[in-house]
């Protein structure tokens, strides 16, 4: 049985497993802050470039395994695959997805290898 997500955060998955750039854009907030494994990307364009190269153009896919909430965060953890490289990558590579709503947008999106701190 998939965790149960809140709608914006399974828009995310969805848009991302769809390959649907589109929708999946426009999930953020005109000022949001992608932080993917300590590179940090400020803004729509800088999040759509991002977007297209890391997830879109090598069909990233999650399969999502968890979900928590708290203190404003929610938390999605899923095995990601698609045809990107993974020279150094664990096997399987699961991802923590820390996701920042505010007005229906998400405005802070950190990722990290799953059991890293989010902070760092």
């Amino acid at each position: 049985m998939k965790p149960q997500l809140p709608k914006l955060v399974e828009d995310y998955v969805r848009a991302t497993n769809n390959h649907d750039a589109v929708s999946f854009i426009a999930l953020f907030a005109a000022d949001a802050v992608v932080d993917d494994i300590g590179r940090e990307f400020r803004g729509l364009d800088a999040i759509n470039a991002w977007s297209d190269r890391e997830i879109f153009d090598v069909q990233v896919t999650l399969d999502v395994i968890g979900c928590t909430s708290r203190d404003g965060e929610t938390v999605v953890t899923a095995k990601a695959d698609g045809t990107f490289d993974r020279t150094g990558l664990p096997d399987p590579l699961i991802l923590a997805h820390h996701v920042v709503i505010k007005d229906d947008k998400i405005v802070r999106l950190r990722c990290r290898l799953a059991g890293e701190d989010a902070s760092t």
